[in-house]
């Protein structure tokens, strides 16, 4: 199992930690950020296809930002998938 973690920019949290395990997402956690709804992405991507995850989140924003803690989570999943 491979843990990351990664530096978001342009969001309210400050770090995202997560596992990937055979190409599948675990204990996705945001440090900041909005807490419940960060913890349902959490909970909604237990256990999923993390390259599919990515595409679903890719390019969502939030207000006028131009990213979002979810497109924050698939770029840090990109980086480590390479």
């Amino acid at each position: 199992m491979d843990h990351v973690t990664f530096s978001p920019q342009g969001i309210c949290s400050i770090q995202i930690d997560f596992d990937i395990e055979d190409g599948k997402l675990y204990n996705v956690k945001f440090i900041g950020g909005c807490n419940g709804n960060l913890k349902a992405i959490g909970k909604l991507v237990e256990g999923k296809d993390a390259k599919e995850v990515a595409e679903i989140l890719r390019g969502n924003t939030c207000g006028m930002k131009g990213t979002s803690c979810a497109d924050q989570l698939a770029k840090a999943i990109d980086e480590q998938l390479g």
